[in-house]
């Protein structure tokens, strides 16, 4: 008789998830304490595999993984301190989101607003790591560029070249206030802004000899029409003619205008300046003085 297969069970999609359901429900019911401060580092302990996951999938972004793993091991801690199992959400649910939006905010808050040279983003991270390190030995002082230069390796230029990158990590908004500035000033407050008239020059010049070369009166209605914002019957109420007089002498002056200029344009681009004619060759230049012959 074949005994019944028992159930398999599932597991979960990744090996990096274990159960800390007690030790949550542990830490829920205690208050402040050393025990409870062991409790939370064994979670974060056990979850560090996960952190370090989702840390390698940013990266090749232009941080370190070591770097990035720090990070998610921040997000991990955060996660781990505000987690509520009296909700009914499983942990992992509630870390994931918390550690991948600490690591996208390291990468908003601290990495290249614009492309630079892979090189100096190396000298960068070199030259953090080794300030970092040396500045847990040398107390509260910082160290010189000579000594990171002997710590990391790299030249003193190269150093400097590191350091200066760690300062220019991320570009300056438009709209951030200036420092030092009274009040809401921004860099953009700075900028100059196009002249609008300067977008009519080129239209007021092209226009201004056909205006010229029309009849007076229709140059007249044109100025009541364009200048004047004046309606076609006000104008011929004015000049004691029809409106549908006025309307043809408007149509027929803005026709007149449109084809001196497109005129004026074609010639302008079918006829180019001709060039100069070249100058004829030199003739033999004369013998200086000091060598004619007698």
């Amino acid at each position: 008789m074949n005994t019944p297969a028992q159930p398999r069970k599932r597991r979960h999609p990744h090996d990096d998830a274990p159960d800390t359901s007690r030790e949550f429900a542990r830490i829920a019911k205690l208050p402040p304490c050393a025990e409870r401060d062991e409790l939370c580092r064994d979670v974060v302990r056990a979850w560090i595999p996960m952190a370090d996951r989702l840390a390698r999938t940013f990266r090749d972004r232009g941080e370190s993984l070591e770097d990035l793993e720090q990070v998610a091991a921040l997000g991990l801690v955060k996660a781990v301190n505000r987690y509520d199992p009296s909700r009914g959400r499983p942990f992992e649910s509630y870390a994931v989101p918390t550690i991948v939006g600490e690591v996208k905010r390291h990468f908003r808050d601290h990495l290249w607003g614009l492309h630079v040279p892979r090189r100096t983003q190396e000298l960068r991270n070199q030259v953090r790591a080794s300030t970092r390190q040396l500045s847990y030995r040398l107390d509260d002082r910082g160290p010189s560029v000579a000594q990171i230069a002997e710590h990391s390796g790299l030249t003193e230029d190269e150093v400097r070249t590191g350091m200066e990158a760690l300062e220019s990590y991320s570009t300056l908004s438009l709209n951030a206030e200036l420092p030092g500035s009274d009040g809401d000033y921004s860099l953009l407050d700075t900028l100059g802004e196009p002249e609008p008239g300067f977008d009519r020059v080129v239209d007021r010049e092209s226009v201004r000899d056909p205006l010229r070369a029309l009849p007076e009166r229709e140059r007249h209605i044109l100025y009541l029409r364009y200048f004047h914002g004046m309606t076609q019957s006000g104008i011929a109420h004015r000049l004691g003619i029809s409106q549908m007089h006025v309307s043809r002498l408007l149509s027929r002056a803005c026709e007149q205008i449109r084809a001196e200029v497109e005129d004026a344009e074609h010639t302008e681009t079918a006829d180019p300046a001709p060039a100069p004619a070249p100058s004829p060759a030199p003739g033999p230049a004369p013998a200086p003085d000091s060598v004619r012959r007698p």
